[in-house]
């Protein structure tokens, strides 16, 4: 893998910017990085943003140095770029409008949502950021015009959306409790004003349903949250690859042989525990795309 940047030519901040890109491995490009001093808050979805005081001293490090242009097209053919539908999709602006939409008076609940993509955009995150609460958002929306289900079991399966990942610290099962634990925080102060202590109850329970993906045959809601959870596993080839190399980067301090060996025993667990998806609408969709993508990873993990 090679890392690349540009001549700094993009005015922010009172200078003049870098961008700093890998041709296949977020990884590499995070490692890179942070033995350079350039702080996590610097990444932007598929790239560094670096001040132009910076240039030679990264290029020194081992970064090469290519136009824009080239720099662009390294990035288009890495697998790794994200498209600028995607990133406007998942920019704070468009998330807290998604939000606003969600409530009879915006303002009340305006707040909590603010703190929400505050935390969807913490500098740690690599894979589960306000890109993947974007897409999931989208993948709910796909699946529950699909599924006939009442408008406010969609309300709650959004919500569910909306907290499932705001803790994410890299701790199975605990990121899930505390999310849901932030559920009663920020929602329980809306009581009265369109939120009632059962949405709440409901909407925390939903959170915890995306730590296992397991939800009963009759939990129609649940099916939904789960769904759209997992949709990447769905995704086409390129997708799925860049969903992977994002996993591996959110990790990449996890020693090679450990990650290999922790995230085989996650592709093991999921192709072992039946249908991925539990909405009818979520398996014609994704389920096929999804066994196939699973197999070859682990099919590349084990070699």
């Amino acid at each position: 893998m090679t890392l690349f940047i540009d001549p700094p030519a993009w005015p922010a901040h009172g200078t003049l910017f870098s961008h700093l890109v890998s041709d296949g491995s977020l990884q590499e490009l995070r490692l890179f990085a942070r033995a350079a001093g350039v702080p996590d808050r610097a990444f932007d979805l598929d790239h560094y943003d670096v001040p132009a005081e910076r240039y030679d001293e990264l290029a020194a490090a081992g970064a090469v140095p290519v136009e824009g242009g080239d720099l662009a097209r390294r990035l288009a053919g890495s697998g790794l770029r994200v498209s600028g539908a995607e990133r406007n999709r998942a920019k704070r602006a468009a998330l807290l409008t998604r939000w606003d939409g969600l409530w009879a008076d915006p303002g009340l609940a305006r707040k909590a949502g603010e703190e929400l993509v505050d935390r969807w955009r913490e500098p740690h995150r690599v894979y589960h950021t306000t890109l993947h609460l974007a897409a999931a958002l989208d993948a709910l929306d796909s699946i529950a015009a699909e599924s006939q289900v009442h408008e406010r079991t969609v309300w709650r399966a959004c919500l569910a959306l909306w907290f499932h990942d705001a803790v994410h610290d890299g701790v199975a099962r605990q990121d899930e409790e505390r999310s849901a634990a932030l559920v009663t925080e920020l929602l329980g102060p809306l009581a009265g004003t369109g939120v009632s202590s059962e949405d709440v109850d409901e909407i925390a329970r939903l959170v915890l349903v995306t730590a296992d993906h397991d939800p009963a045959p009759d939990d129609v809601v649940g099916g939904l949250v789960s769904d759209a959870d997992l949709a990447v596993l769905g995704g086409s080839p390129v997708v799925y690859t860049r969903y992977t190399r994002q996993v591996r980067a959110e990790y990449c301090d996890v020693p090679d042989l450990l990650f290999r060996s922790g995230r085989s025993q996650v592709l093991r667990t999921l192709l072992a525990g039946g249908p991925l998806f539990r909405t009818a609408a979520g398996s014609a969709r994704w389920q096929a795309a999804a066994d196939a993508n699973l197999r070859a990873e682990l099919a590349q993990l084990a070699a």
